[in-house]
């Protein structure tokens, strides 16, 4: 009686397993295809939700780690000078002018941040990315490069020598922000690059359209309008 009592027990649980299964199947399916289509979603329907902008960002943290899209970079030969006038005799005797000059390569890099405010707008299959100011890091100055030169005098030439390494600094932060036209027409692809790879990966129609990426002070074709008062 026991064993028969096991058997008819083990024979109910396999049939209401049976049972449950096709319903199982059909929930786990469900939930399935709802997660295929929030990563299908087309690239209008995100528009009319607003999530455009938040799967950007999120696009861009998850690619490199942080918010931050660094889109040029600017190596260059810098050469500096800087001239000074010396006197002696309590100021009364003039000296010859100094002039020294020293030669480095720096790099500059330039970056947005995917947190500020970004601009996107969609109008016939052309999307069109209003960026956020461009930021810049500090300039990388190669210091096992560096080298001076005396160009004029001979009277303290070691102190201007010396004024002049500690305004290198000061003097290509300035020449970093000289090389911004540069950065925008050789960075402009690269952003273009990174909005194209977002859209292909995040939406099931992103390859379907075309982007143009427009920095702050550059205006946007006819029609295409957005507010930058706060850029």
């Amino acid at each position: 009686m026991i064993i028969a009592l096991v058997v008819a027990v083990n024979s109910l649980l396999v049939l209401k397993t049976c049972l449950n299964a096709p319903a199982n199947l059909a929930e786990k399916t469900g939930k399935a295809i709802g997660q295929a289509g929030n990563a299908l979603a087309t690239v209008a329907a995100a528009f009319k939700q607003g999530t455009i902008k938040t799967s950007m960002t999120s696009f861009g943290t998850t690619v490199s780690n942080h918010t931050y899209l660094q889109f040029a970079t600017i190596s260059q030969m810098e050469r500096f000078e800087r001239s000074e006038q010396k006197s002696t005799g309590f100021g009364y005797v003039p000296l010859p002018d100094v002039v020294v000059t020293a030669e480095a390569p720096v790099t500059y890099t330039y970056y947005l941040d995917l947190n500020d405010k970004w601009e996107l707008v969609l109008k016939d299959s052309v999307i069109y990315v209003f960026t956020p100011p461009v930021k810049i890091n500090k300039p990388s100055v190669d210091v096992s490069a560096l080298s001076y030169e005396v160009k004029k005098g001979y009277f303290k030439t070691s102190e201007a020598q010396e004024n002049l390494k500690r305004s290198i600094m000061s003097l290509t932060t300035l020449r970093a922000k000289d090389n911004l036209t540069l950065a925008r027409q050789t960075g402009r692809e690269e952003v273009a690059k990174f909005v194209e790879t977002w859209m292909a990966r995040s939406f099931a129609d992103g390859k379907n359209y075309h982007v143009k990426v427009y920095f702050p002070g550059e205006k946007g074709p006819d029609g295409v309008m957005v507010d930058r008062s706060k850029n």
